[in-house]
């Protein structure tokens, strides 16, 4: 197995643009809803949200706007409700995935902490594609602040700390200027980062590596959720992702 190594990720960098990053979310965002990798663990995401009685989703570091609405129409629970939730939101992007939602989806348009979340900011707590992003110590603040809270949490990654999902990564560049045309809306700074200066793909290709190597495996997890203390039921491990050789690991966590 490959060492987690923590290398530097653009898209976290404050210096990052925020065309760049806009252009790397509204991207990630097509891929997501392409492909719907996250499909997979709309059973365990409905058996936990059963488990605490939630019908309230706070989704943090949502980049683009996550697996919503497509996993909730999944999930087959009419009731439940999402708010978006990025520590540097792209607003536009929040505004297409409220308005695709008929209501069931919100976004919180101020920037939110995912290791100090607003207390005005209730219910089940979820991160896809974005757990990587926190060194050890600071992926144990995210869980400990929802054990302190008293509230679910689950961390989904469809990245994965091994030579395939590696072997995977470097075929992205090819994805992104096959696929930019077709990600919505079509901007201008988009197409000129891709095509005339490709700054879009290059990005994609570091980062996407970056993340595989930065992945918690399910054991780590496991040791970061017993470090955050608190009378928990902790579940850790793969979802396979069908007709793919991928997989989405996951840690989910509920007060018992």
């Amino acid at each position: 197995m490959l060492p987690r190594l923590h290398l530097l990720e653009i898209e976290d960098q404050r210096w990052c643009p925020a065309t760049v990053r806009d252009a790397l979310t509204d991207y990630l965002q097509f891929a997501i809803e392409k492909f719907r990798p996250y499909h997979a663990i709309a059973p365990r995401l409905g058996a936990a949200l059963a488990k605490t009685g939630s019908r309230e989703i706070v989704d943090l570091c949502a980049g683009g706007g996550g697996p919503w609405p497509d996993l909730l129409e999944q999930m087959g629970m009419p009731s439940l409700r999402v708010r978006l939730t990025d520590r540097f939101p792209n607003r536009d992007a929040f505004a297409r995935m409220v308005a695709r939602s008929g209501g069931r989806v919100e976004a919180e348009l101020g920037s939110v902490d995912a290791a100090a979340v607003p207390g005005r900011l209730a219910g089940f707590r979820t991160i896809f594609s974005s757990f990587h992003h926190f060194r050890p110590a600071e992926a144990t603040g995210i869980l400990a602040d929802a054990v302190r809270r008293r509230v679910g949490i689950a961390i989904f990654e469809g990245a994965e700390r091994r030579w395939l999902a590696l072997l995977w990564m470097i075929l992205t560049p090819l994805i992104v200027l096959v696929a930019m045309p077709a990600v919505r809306p079509v901007r201008l700074s988009h197409l000129v980062l891709t095509y005339l200066i490709p700054v879009v793909p290059l990005v994609v290709l570091w980062d996407g590596i970056v993340s595989c190597l930065r992945c918690y495996l399910p054991r780590e997890l496991e040791d970061l959720a017993s470090a955050a203390g608190g009378d928990y039921a902790w579940e850790a491990g793969y979802a396979p992702v069908p007709m793919s050789p991928l997989r989405i690991t996951y840690l989910i966590g509920t007060p018992k």
